[in-house]
């Protein structure tokens, strides 16, 4: 079954104001995907492709944002890391529901701009009380690249992401890193609009002996012009047996 949600988001210069799990967030930015593209030369882009993406919001984080709220009960307390951060977005959602948050990622100015995000989104607001009963605490940020953890064996309850897997070449890898991070016992979840890559995906994850389970499909508004809203698939995953 497809849940529909109305949290959206508005794009102002410099910024991307969001509205979901009933309350309002401001993302802080410094441009939108297609000028820093343009910005890029041969040579950057020359390093693993080093698109930034980090700098959009994707409808995959929306959803993702929404199943954390539905699910706080699961994540609260726990200590969690946020796969591929970029602004932060569902790091300080998770953040605000009362986990314990490492948001990592590739690119250094993602979390420089994830840092800047933590005030106006983790300061007092009317309904801090009705979050949950844990200590909010800003997340740790941490520059990573996930073929080269930099987190401690077994250390994470929950790990996620958002739309990170669109290229084969990360599968692999992400898998080994979900074998060194998760905790026994831990989660993972995956927000993806359908894209044909997670098939390669699911199955790979069974031949590794994970369990990949459809939690849930949302229906969001997308972030630019088109005709739709975006039907996202929320994947859980834990290992089998």
């Amino acid at each position: 079954m497809t849940k529909a949600h109305n949290a959206k988001a508005r794009l102002e210069p410099g910024k991307i104001l969001v509205s979901a799990c009933g309350r309002n967030w401001t993302l802080l930015r410094p441009a939108d995907l297609e000028s820093l593209w343009q910005s890029i030369d041969d040579e950057a882009f020359a390093e693993d492709e080093r698109l930034p993406y980090w700098v959009e919001l994707w409808p995959a984080s929306l959803a993702l944002a929404e199943h954390m709220l539905e699910n706080k009960e699961r994540i609260a307390g726990k200590t969690c890391l946020d796969l591929g951060c970029g602004l932060g977005f569902t790091a300080l959602v998770a953040a605000w529901l009362g986990a314990r948050v490492i948001g990592v990622d590739y690119e250094p100015e993602a979390l420089a701009y994830a840092a800047r995000n933590v005030p106006a989104n983790l300061g007092d607001f009317p309904d801090a009380g009705k979050a949950c009963s844990f200590l909010r605490a800003a997340p740790l940020w941490t520059v990573m690249d996930w073929r080269r953890p930099a987190v401690r064996a077994g250390s994470c309850d929950w790990i996620w992401g958002g739309d990170i897997m669109y290229e084969r070449r990360f599968v692999r890898p992400v898998f080994v890193f979900l074998e060194h991070a998760l905790a026994p016992g831990g989660r993972v979840w995956l927000a993806e609009p359908g894209r044909n890559i997670f098939d390669f995906f699911a199955a790979e994850a069974q031949r590794g002996g994970w369990t990949a389970r459809r939690a849930a499909r949302h229906s969001v508004e997308p972030l630019h012009e088109q005709k739709s809203r975006v039907d996202v698939n929320l994947w859980e995953l834990f290992r089998s047996g």
